[in-house]
């Protein structure tokens, strides 16, 4: 007997019509769920109190859901969390950064339609997710959808029209859901580190800059001279490209002085953060920031929100590493 435990934050696909349209319905997706079962499975539902609108998530809402898991963890053989698809990313890297030594599945999933609606990509989804929570050797936190099994912390939402609303543009799926599943274990990520869950410091200020042409690289240098971050993400042109902007740099190499780190990424959604390949980047390098490689903006901001909270030595070292397969071994920083 497979026991998993489902933790329903929120989110479209459980919200019914209302007077003033969609909106969430205390009680119901639970007993909608009860259609799932089947021999052989059994799980348990916790509906957070306050059903949570995605877009208004915050770290204390990922402290939540990780204190549950740690909470059920040995009761439990494999974890599922509803969400909603609008940050649904964000959280599946703050939990794959939260969760090191994690010997269990974490699968979340939503929908891009309401159960209550006819046409609803939610069944097929939430059952999904729940035949990959039931992989005992999946040793990680993924993202169930549209018949996809993606990396947490590769995941993006790319679409708000098409049910294919996420894909992991520098990562393969970990598994296709077809008439049978075609699990990629080879993809997988192998157990490592003893299993040690960790709560996310609420007061952590993370920021991520935007460049555009104009004049934002020299406010975005004022910012990060300000001090006022714990870490920052400056998205690039290109490869990592910025402008040769006096005030970018300094700020860039205050922030970094202060022991604020900055991470620099690509607008792109394909590729990575190549330093050097452009003399356009080197200069950010020479400043202090630290090339991201073609790690997601979301599994960035997750990365430092839990990294940004503990000793710098820490932090410093986890920058380097891929610590849940977010980054491709070949664009890791040079040690």
């Amino acid at each position: 007997m497979t026991r998993l435990l489902i933790i329903y934050t929120g989110g479209t696909i459980g919200m019914t019509e209302g007077e003033g349209g969609l909106q969430p319905r205390p009680g119901w997706l639970p007993q909608q769920m009860e259609r799932l079962r089947r021999p052989g499975l059994d799980f348990d539902v916790i509906e957070y109190p306050n059903l949570i609108d995605s877009s208004a998530i915050r770290l204390a809402h990922w402290n939540m859901i990780i204190r549950d898991i740690a909470a059920g963890y040995d009761a439990y053989d494999g974890f599922v969390v509803i969400h909603g698809t609008d940050t649904m990313a964000y959280t599946a890297s703050a939990l794959a950064f939260s969760l090191p030594g994690l010997g269990k599945p974490v699968i979340l999933t939503g929908s891009q339609l309401p159960l209550s609606h006819p046409r609803s990509d939610g069944w097929g989804n939430l059952a999904d997710a729940l035949e990959a929570a039931c992989q005992s050797d999946l040793h990680e936190v993924a993202l169930a959808f549209d018949r996809l099994l993606l990396r947490g912390c590769r995941a993006r939402k790319l679409d708000v029209e098409a049910f294919r609303g996420f894909g992991s543009p520098n990562y393969p799926p970990l598994a296709e859901f077809a008439i049978s599943p075609r699990w990629h274990r080879q993809r997988w990520l192998k157990a490592g580190v003893p299993w040690a869950p960790r709560l996310l410091d609420e007061s952590v200020r993370v920021a991520a800059f935007f460049l555009t042409p104009g004049i934002s690289a020299a406010l975005i240098g004022e910012m990060l001279a300000d001090a006022r971050l714990d870490g920052a993400l400056l998205l690039g042109y290109g490869c990592g490209n910025a402008p040769d902007d006096p005030a970018l740099l300094a700020g860039v190499a205050a922030a970094s002085a202060a022991g604020c780190p900055v991470l620099t990424l690509t607008q792109a959604t394909h590729g990575a953060v190549a330093v050097g390949a452009y003399a356009a980047s080197a200069a950010l390098a020479r400043a202090g920031a630290i090339a991201a490689g073609d790690m997601t903006p979301e599994a960035a901001l997750a990365k430092l929100s839990v990294l940004c909270g503990q000793e710098p030595g820490v932090w410093q070292s986890g920058l380097k590493t891929s610590l849940a397969g977010e980054m491709s071994l070949s664009w890791l920083p040079k040690k």
